[in-house]
């Protein structure tokens, strides 16, 4: 299998914690909610993303992508795949 390296980009980044933390970008699975009768647990949220609706644990990261879409990703991934960009 041929080897490949993730190119050298710069993404936008914030962490989430608790509903109210960005809400232009995290919300609640209103359609989910109402279709279910589920309750929704508090401590979570809910992001669309291209490929789907994603659930946000609190600690992850939102991530803009290159096509200024956003999704979440686990601290140990996000910490394991990106590191601070220093400002010049």
């Amino acid at each position: 299998m041929a080897k490949y390296r993730k190119k050298p980009i710069v993404i936008e980044a914030v962490q989430w914690f608790k509903l109210g933390d960005h809400p232009e970008v995290v919300g609640l699975p209103l359609d989910h909610a109402i279709e279910t009768h589920a309750v929704w647990p508090s401590d979570f949220g809910w992001i669309q993303t291209l490929e789907g609706g994603h659930v946000v644990s609190p600690g992850d990261w939102i991530i803009r992508g290159v096509k200024g879409e956003f999704y979440p990703c686990k601290p140990d991934i996000f910490e394991a795949t990106y590191e601070p960009v220093r400002e010049k």
